[in-house]
């Protein structure tokens, strides 16, 4: 079957060979198929132009990665040198090379917990598989091997292959993919205003949450769960910040039970919620952590998997029965991106832009809170700097609007004809932009995102 292009565009153009060539991860293929593409062209700071020359206000660094902006040029200078002084070299068989080593030293003293050894990937996604993988290695060698299962949030998102992808507790990316895995579990979602019960004040939702996972883990049987795996705000889910305590009373349970806590930093870490790490900002006590995305802002792929020398120790110690540790990837610890990545982390601190961040994160979740009030959002909630607002039928009642209307689509797109770029995640538009931004800046997004929404509201009452 031949699926017919957009016709609008001219053949040969960058549009028409996109409908022509590309599977795009992550997209309504038909819609996309009817209306083509966006061609994004170039950008700079916190700003993005379409290759028509439109300029657009950048809401979500991305994909809440570009975390010190667009274009600059000392990691375009140090990615360059590197390539010309050492353009791969591989990690296996014991070699090594200076940008891994130091980029995992640097990393290690980073930590909010006391960090052993990194493992580095590429992907957000194949680090999550790695922490399945180690938690599974790890209990077989320390005379466990039933102890395998893994727990995650529903409405978490944690990857998507065929083991990160069974992590994330989102229908979507389950359905028709035959997933999630045997041995992945998922416990409630701790989003307050969408799933307490009527009257139940915060307090009283989060132990019903705890004693739900309290009770899930006795049913599965302690000794055969390993770890429990959370975004310490979840982030596809549409930016739901648990309520405060929520993490002290999982990790109560998970310490009773003896399972470990993975701490997923990918959207979270390196300065995004107003802390260098999502677990400083809701109190959480990793036992390991995924970092990738701001880990180097994006600007080349790379991710990494913190481990406490506790677990290492095994590892190394069962080289003698076992031989090799039989994992890894060929672009583990590239130097080129290792280097870009490092040098990120350097300016991250030596310009104070955890600090610029988190100041400007108040003017952020000020504007975000006014966006609250509007008549068409039910609930506008964040950290530092990211945040979302849902849109509802019914403030009072919190009345969802029919999913057929694609109101948090609609939204976004009537923000991108203002000039700024968000994401709709349902009916939630969520908002993350480069750490970089300014005050001023902070309140061109909002602006912008006002008269999105004034639209939205007109498109919903005429559509009853």
């Amino acid at each position: 079957m031949t699926v017919s292009l957009h016709n609008e565009f001219p053949p040969g153009s960058i549009e028409a060979k996109d409908l022509e060539h590309l599977l795009h991860p992550n997209t309504n293929l038909g819609a996309h198929q009817a209306q083509g593409p966006i061609v994004h062209a170039r950008a700079k700071g916190v700003y993005l132009w379409d290759n028509n020359g439109k300029q657009y206000l950048e809401g979500m660094a991305g994909l809440w990665c570009t975390a010190i902006g667009y274009g600059e040029e000392e990691l375009a200078r140090v990615a360059s040198e590197q390539i010309r002084k050492l353009s791969f070299s591989q990690l296996f068989a014991g070699k090594t090379h200076e940008p891994s080593v130091l980029l995992a030293e640097k990393l290690k003293a980073m930590m909010p917990f006391d960090a052993g050894r990194v493992f580095y990937g590429l992907s957000g996604s194949d680090a999550n598989d790695t922490q399945i993988k180690l938690m599974w290695y790890y209990h077989n060698l320390i005379g466990k091997p039933e102890k395998k299962k893994l727990i995650a949030h529903l409405g978490g998102y944690h990857g998507l292959t065929v083991a990160s992808g069974s992590l994330t507790g989102l229908p979507p990316f389950h359905a028709h993919f035959d997933l999630p895995l045997p041995g992945i579990l998922h416990a409630g979602n701790p989003h307050y205003y969408r799933q307490a019960q009527d009257g139940e004040s915060e307090d009283a939702f989060t132990t019903r949450l705890a004693q739900s996972l309290d009770d899930l883990i006795v049913a599965e049987g302690p000794e055969t769960v390993a770890a429990f795996i959370a975004e310490p705000i979840l982030g596809v889910a549409g930016v739901i910040v648990p309520p405060r305590g929520y993490y002290d009373k999982i990790q109560a349970v998970l310490e009773k039970h003896g399972v470990m806590f993975i701490d997923d930093e990918v959207i979270c870490g390196f300065g995004r919620t107003g802390n260098p790490f999502g677990a400083q900002t809701m109190g959480i006590r990793p036992d390991t952590m995924t970092v990738a995305k701001a880990l180097s802002s994006a600007y080349l792929p790379i991710s990494a998997v913190i481990i406490p020398e506790s677990m290492y120790e095994p590892l190394a110690a069962a080289s003698k029965d076992v031989g090799i540790f039989a994992h890894g990837f060929t672009y583990s610890g590239h130097p080129v991106c290792a280097a870009v990545a490092l040098r990120n982390l350097e300016l991250l601190e030596e310009r104070g832009i955890f600090e610029h961040a988190a100041r400007v994160g108040e003017t952020f979740q000020a504007r975000l809170a006014q966006a609250g009030s509007h008549p068409v959002v039910g609930e506008a909630r964040g950290k530092g700097l990211m945040g979302a607002v849902e849109l509802v039928a019914d403030k009072e009642t919190k009345q969802p609007f029919d999913a057929g209307l694609g109101i948090g689509p609609y939204c976004m797109q009537r923000a991108m004809d203002h000039g700024l770029i968000v994401r709709g995640l349902g009916d939630s538009v969520a908002i993350c932009p480069p750490l970089v931004i300014t005050d001023a800046q902070v309140h061109e997004l909002f602006d912008k995102l006002g008269k999105a929404l004034d639209e939205t509201f007109e498109y919903a009452r005429k559509g009853g």
